[in-house]
């Protein structure tokens, strides 16, 4: 009896860090309210995967490209319409294989961007839980585009109104509705988010009521089934305590640097670091890399820069030979590392501004923990991401670019010091610690986010 008073959700998110982080984080909130999860990954993934978590279970599978992910597939259509196709068979055995065990499987929470696994959910009689990564703001932008009220792409006028949001500019809009020709995969992998939601159990978004209030409300009203708002999903540690040992996600798919970024900071003033990142996926051009590395030196201050092994090239030499880390000794001006745990990074009391790429992981991270950001975004959402933070949540500032769409040094270090210094600095410091408190409200005992939580596990337990 006990046994079948336990779901047993089956998680399977995009394979993409950005994609795995909050799943993964609203997995560990199932098991630690009773719930079994498996969480799903594919083989090409787990090949770089550093494992640290032992609440939920992994299960790997194969999406047809074990050896080189989406550069084995050729393209970005192809590799979908593999990953949809292969992809769901091996998800559909990983199910079928579970019926005969003590735990089969009752709900499939999926990735929103993979609509399809919402067939193999129906198919099987399983729980059907669409899992959103971006903002609640962007998602109604693809919902609109998906529902032909916005067409792309967008152009011949100088701003749109969507509901629930301030008046957004062309350049607040996500990149993939601007030039839909040369993004059409995109436009259709974001859009198709919304292409069977009237058949979906549950819309789960990583994001809190409060943060985007008129938004979230409107699509309460709006959207045909259960829509719950969870986030941040963050661990335990840095916003309601709850969750003993829950210190970082538990999943890497790069090697990050563990002592020295901690090492380096714990030498440094408080709010005296400038913390630089721009995510695991989307890269920098070459120019736009030299701008910042002498914007960060034209601004005086401490800096520590990931900068993926990738990336490494497009810095100037003198950056390289100056700022990066070694095993002999560390500079002290500036740090430059190919990876870092971030939310440790953030959390730690020398960082006083984040220049980042404002992805939504990376932006609801500065939110919670408390630093004010300089936004430069690079495509996708972060651009509409970046318009909230410089002009509804006032916490942070974008870079303004010049003719030829780079943000110049001298540039760069007037956010910096916007931030860092002077009255504007102190009211987006103010701003931005009432947002971490109103985090750590959301996901607390009585919250919005945690009642929401419970309310989704309470549909699971024993129904």
């Amino acid at each position: 009896m006990e046994n079948a008073c336990k779901p047993h959700v089956l998680a399977v998110p995009f394979p993409g860090q950005g994609h795995i982080n909050p799943m993964l984080q609203f997995s560990k909130l199932l098991v630690s309210k009773g719930i079994k999860v498996t969480f799903a990954i594919t083989l090409f993934t787990a090949k770089s995967m550093q494992t640290e978590t032992g609440l939920v279970n992994i299960e790997l599978f194969s999406d047809g490209c074990d050896e080189g992910g989406i550069l084995e597939a050729g393209s970005l259509d192809a590799y979908f319409e593999r990953f949809k196709t292969i992809g769901s068979e091996n998800l559909a055995k990983v199910i079928e294989r579970q019926e005969s065990s003590d735990f089969p499987f009752k709900c499939l929470m999926y990735d929103s961007c993979m609509p399809w696994c919402l067939d193999i959910a129906k198919e099987l009689g399983l729980v059907g839980v669409s899992f959103y990564t971006q903002s609640c703001s962007v998602n109604v932008i693809y919902y609109h585009v998906y529902h032909g009220l916005l067409s792309t792409p967008v152009q011949g006028v100088s701003a749109v109104s969507m509901p629930g949001m301030p008046l957004l500019e062309i350049s607040d809009l996500p990149t993939f509705l601007l030039n839909s020709e040369s993004n059409i995969s995109y436009l259709k992998f974001v859009a198709d988010q919304f292409s069977n939601i009237d058949q979906a159990d549950w819309l789960v978004f990583n994001t809190f009521h409060k943060l985007e209030n008129e938004v979230v409300n409107w699509m309460l009203n709006e959207l045909p089934t259960r829509t719950i708002t969870v986030g941040p999903t963050l661990p335990s540690k840095y916003l309601d305590k709850r969750g003993e040992g829950d210190d970082n996600y538990g999943i890497n798919l790069i090697k990050p640097d563990r002592r020295t970024c901690i090492n380096w900071l714990d030498t440094k003033k408080t709010g005296s670091v400038v913390y630089v990142s721009f995510g695991s996926f989307l890269s920098l051009q070459e120019q736009q890399m030299e701008e910042i590395a002498w914007g960060l030196e034209k601004s005086g201050k401490y800096f520590l820069w990931v900068v993926r092994a990738e990336e490494e090239q497009k810095l100037p030499s003198k950056f390289r030979e100056e700022y990066m880390s070694t095993s002999v000794s560390l500079p002290d001006k500036g740090l430059i590392v190919k990876w870092s745990l971030q939310l440790q990074v953030l959390a730690h009391p020398s960082v006083g501004c984040f220049i980042t790429h404002a992805g939504w992981n990376s932006t609801l991270e500065g939110l919670s923990l408390g630093v004010p950001m300089v936004g430069i975004p690079i495509g996708s959402d972060q651009t509409t991401n970046i318009k909230f933070v410089e002009d509804v949540w006032r916490v942070g500032v974008r870079g303004k670019v010049d003719e030829k769409g780079i943000i110049r040094r001298e540039e760069i270090e007037r956010c910096i010091r916007e931030i860092t210094e002077g009255e504007h600095g102190e009211d987006m410091r103010r701003n931005v610690e009432k947002w971490k408190e109103l985090a750590k409200e959301a996901v607390d005992e009585g919250g919005s986010s945690s009642k929401n939580i419970q309310h989704f596990v309470d549909s699971l337990l024993c129904s």
